[in-house]
C-alpha cells in the first residue's frame, strides 16, 4: 500500500497533500492534454481527482475554498512528474466567481472537456434543528453549482471530443443514511440531474454521468467522523471488508471520463464496496 494510503487506513498525517499518492492508474491517452476543470479538488476525493488526471498529462484547473492546501496540491503534483494545475481559489456558493473560475481555466488551457463537479459539504444536522438559512446553504453549496457550472461549459462543450460532465454523488442518498437530510436530498438531486442533463446534452455529443461513492476515509472525514465502531460497522455493511480511499474513486473517474466509455451517459456508477444495510 502506497504511503499516503497506509496514512488514510492509519489515521497518520501524510507527508504528501492529501491526494498525492504512489498508486498507478491505467494509462488513457485521449486523457493527455484535455483541460479539466475540477470543483472542490483542494482536498478529500476531489484532491485524488487532481492528482489522478495531471498524472495522466491532462491540463488540470482546480478551485477550492482553501488556499494553502491548494497550492501545495499543486506543488506536490507537479514534484511527482504531473503537469502542475492551475489552482483558483473559490467560493462556490458565489457563482459569478465560479463562472470567472471556470473562464480562467479555459483561457490558460483550452475549452473544457471534462467537468468533474465535485465539491460538497457533509455537514451533520437533524430535522429539528434545520433552518431554513441552512438549507439553503447546503443546496447552494451541494447541488446548485453542479448545475450552473455544467450550464457554463455545455455551449464550448458542444462538439469536442470526448466531452464529458461527471457530477459526484454519495451513497448516503441511496441508502437514505440519517444525520444529514439536506445533504441527502441534495446528492439525490444530483442523480436527478445527471439523468435530465445526459438526456439535453447527448445530442451535442457530451456524457453526463454520476460516480457515486461510498464512505471514503479523507482526512476530514477521520479528523470528525471515523472511528472503530462506525468504520466496522460501514465494513459489516460492505461486500468488500475493506476501508475505502481516494483513489478507489479516482480511477472510475478517470474510466469514465475516457473513450472506454464512449458510449455511457445519464448513468450512476456506485462505487461503495457493495454496501447495504443491514
Amino acid at each position: 500500500m502506497a504511503q499516503t494510503e497506509q496514512a488514510a487506513a492509519t489515521g497518520s498525517s501524510a507527508v504528501l497533500a492529501e491526494g498525492v499518492t504512489d498508486q498507478r492508474y491505467p494509462e488513457y491517452p485521449e486523457l493527455r492534454n484535455a483541460s479539466v476543470f475540477i470543483t472542490g479538488g483542494g482536498s478529500g476525493i476531489g484532491a485524488y481527482f487532481v492528482h489522478a488526471f495531471a498524472m495522466q498529462g491532462a491540463r488540470v484547473a482546480f478551485v477550492s475554498l482553501d488556499e494553502s492546501s491548494g497550492q501545495r496540491l499543486c506543488a506536490d503534483v507537479e514534484q511527482r512528474g504531473g503537469l502542475r494545475p492551475l489552482f483558483v481559489p473559490c467560493d462556490l456558493r458565489d457563482l459569478e466567481a465560479l463562472r470567472g473560475a471556470m473562464a480562467q481555466a479555459a483561457g490558460a488551457h483550452g475549452a473544457i472537456s471534462v467537468l468533474i463537479n465535485n465539491a460538497a459539504r457533509d455537514d451533520r444536522h437533524s430535522l429539528a434543528g434545520a433552518t431554513a438559512e441552512s438549507w439553503e446553504d447546503a443546496m447552494n453549496t451541494n447541488l446548485r453549482p453542479y448545475f450552473f457550472s455544467s450550464q457554463r461549459v455545455a455551449a464550448a462543450m458542444a462538439g469536442l471530443a470526448n466531452a464529458s460532465i461527471l457530477n459526484i454523488g454519495s451513497n448516503s442518498a441511496l441508502l437514505g443514511i440519517a444525520g444529514y437530510p439536506a445533504y441527502v436530498t441534495a446528492k439525490a438531486g444530483i442523480i436527478g440531474l445527471t439523468r435530465a442533463l445526459a438526456r439535453e446534452l447527448g445530442p451535442q455529443g457530451i456524457r453526463v454521468n454520476a460516480l457515486i461513492p461510498g464512505w471514503v476515509l479523507t482526512e476530514r472525514q477521520k479528523q470528525l467522523w471515523v472511528t472503530p465502531a462506525a468504520l466496522q460497522e460501514c465494513l459489516d455493511q460492505q461486500c468488500l471488508k475493506r476501508a475505502m480511499l481516494g483513489p478507489d474513486v479516482a480511477g472510475p473517474a478517470l474510466f469514465l471520463a475516457s473513450q472506454s466509455a464512449a458510449m455511457i451517459s445519464g448513468q450512476s456508477l456506485v462505487v461503495d464496496g457493495g454496501r447495504a444495510l443491514q
